[in-house]
């Protein structure tokens, strides 16, 4: 099976139409906090909504704010200029960029004229009895605005094989990351990105059929030659790969990552309580951990990072974070005691969506590299 639409890192306008031509519809997702198991039950096509490659996004700064991030004004410039060509979008208060992208394009759509559904929902920054509760009942509100545009009543019976299928999406990513974690890897870590960015741009089953048919061939690759140090990178919602393929043109392999548009968006199996299948759903999506929005699992996430930097053997930390960035914008003065203490160099990277400043990406990479490499 020919698998090499894994490796076109573009956003796909001919996936989703394809998928609306049928009658179906798709919405547009911002933030991993819309389970997609939920819109998969009713037969909606999710699409997670990146700016990868967006070079202008000056008529989204005229709605949004100049102190707004880069790379949400990106996925409003690309919903204005119907890159994403949709039925609406579904949004968590994952940050207070991704609810400007709700109101604004709620906004601008009515402004056109143009017909969308379009949803918030409340993700609780701390994960209790009480707001377990009211994320639940935000999930059957999301549920019933899904029943209502499609028209197919979503069953526990359904959700258990959304979930199912989306656990073995989960399982195969796994197989990826292991590629990575390998002596001598067989994936860089830019095609590592590219790979998962995939998953945003079509329907999970056939993305689930390209991977397993990567990961057969994947034996035959021979492995990543050159490079001089192995690094980690998080931070900031990441969605180009050149981003990636700039630090590692300097010598540096990318082998691991604790990113949202990357590893972080898949995450661990969900296991399912039949009895209470939204219950479970709530409380997987809830408990992850994603990044630091939760206040009370960013010890969680400090461990996690540390503890993937000694399992993947790295050599040094890239630290990206976004201007503006709400999450990760200040995360590091609690990050980086325990980075320091484990013995893991940092290097800290600020960026905005558009690649502007590659040349100094690559010249601070490559000194960074020549810090942490190993002596054979």
């Amino acid at each position: 099976m020919d698998y090499q639409k894994l490796f076109d890192s573009g956003v796909s306008r001919g996936e989703i139409a394809a998928w609306r031509a049928t009658g179906k519809k798709a919405l547009g997702v911002v933030c991993c906090h819309i389970p997609n198991e939920l819109l998969h039950a009713a037969d909606v096509l999710p699409v997670r909504l990146r700016a990868t490659d967006c070079n202008d996004y000056s008529e989204a700064e005229v709605w949004m704010s100049t102190f707004s991030c880069s790379f949400a004004k990106s996925i409003l410039q690309y919903l204005i200029d119907e890159v994403y060509d949709l039925d609406g979008i579904v949004v968590s208060d994952g940050c207070m960029q991704a609810v400007r992208i709700y109101d604004n394009w709620k906004a601008y759509a009515k402004k056109i004229g143009k017909e969308q559904t379009i949803v918030e929902i409340g993700a609780p920054r701390m994960s209790s009895p009480t707001t377990k509760a009211y994320y639940k009942e935000e999930l059957l509100i999301l549920a019933d605005v899904l029943e209502k545009l499609t028209g197919n009543k979503i069953t526990d019976e359904k959700l258990l094989k959304s979930i199912e299928v989306y656990n073995e999406e989960r399982r195969l990513i796994k197989q990826l990351l292991e590629l990575q974690k390998a002596e001598d890897p067989v994936i860089t870590g830019a095609e590592a990105l590219t790979i998962m960015l995939a998953s945003t741009n079509m329907p999970v089953e056939e993305y689930i059929e390209l991977l397993k048919a990567f990961l057969a061939d994947a034996s035959s690759r021979k492995p990543v030659s050159g490079y001089r140090a192995r690094l980690m990178v998080i931070g900031s919602a990441l969605d180009n790969p050149k981003y990636v393929e700039a630090v590692e043109n300097k010598g540096g392999l990318i082998v691991a990552d604790a990113l949202c548009l990357s590893s972080m968006g898949f995450g661990d199996e969900l296991k399912a309580d039949s009895s209470d299948v939204m219950g479970s759903i709530t409380s997987y999506y809830l408990n992850r951990i994603v990044c630091p929005r939760m206040i009370d699992n960013r010890d969680a996430l400090h461990r996690f990072v540390v503890d993937r930097a000694k399992e993947y053997r790295v050599d040094g930390l890239l630290y990206e974070k976004m201007q503006n960035c709400e999450c990760w914008g200040g995360e590091n003065t609690y990050l980086e005691p325990m980075l320091k203490e484990a013995g893991i160099p940092v290097l800290y990277l600020e960026r905005e969506e558009i690649l502007a400043n590659i040349g100094q990406l690559e010249i601070r990479a490559e000194a960074f590299v020549e810090m942490v490499e190993k002596e054979d």
